[in-house]
């Protein structure tokens, strides 16, 4: 049996954690990671003691809302939001881990996430919003696809 890489391992949990979604659209997982700890993790979907919308039907799919648009038009908060907050309601510092997601966070995440001090971003799966990765980019926050992290060799820059 090969032992996973941390890499492997943190992005493995992130794919446990989306099956806690409850979005009807994307289930997403993020979980947060500082000198090989789990800090927080978080999932989209509704918040806490709100029906979810596999009851009440999907707002953004009745509205006709593309992805990666209008992401005030929901119900739900996404991961790296929940996993924000979860931080921030046990007193978790987040400042200068690394953010582990099954996709590449929107604009509004992003925004959310270079406050928050996070030094590095590695996603599983892209999201169609250009301007997130932009704004990573320019805050020097290093933003990978989980691909480009297990391609590299023992010893490169992490």
């Amino acid at each position: 049996m090969e032992r996973p890489s941390w890499d492997e391992y943190f992005m493995d949990i992130t794919s446990l954690v989306a099956r806690r979604s409850t979005c009807m659209r994307r289930q997403v997982g993020a979980v947060m990671v500082k000198e090989k700890n789990i800090l927080a993790t978080g999932y989209n979907g509704t918040p806490s003691g709100i029906t979810h919308c596999d009851v009440t039907g999907c707002l953004r799919e009745q509205l006709n809302v593309p992805s990666g648009e209008r992401h005030e038009l929901c119900r739900g908060l996404h991961a790296e939001q929940n996993a924000i907050i979860q931080a921030a309601r046990h007193g978790v510092n987040i400042s200068d881990s690394v953010l582990y997601c099954t996709n590449s966070p929107c604009i509004i995440c992003t925004k959310m996430l270079i406050n928050a001090g996070i030094r590095k971003v590695v996603y599983l799966q892209g999201y169609s919003d250009s301007l997130s990765l932009e704004m990573l980019d320019e805050a020097e926050i290093e933003a990978l696809s989980f691909a480009e992290v297990v391609g590299r060799k023992p010893g490169d820059r992490a």
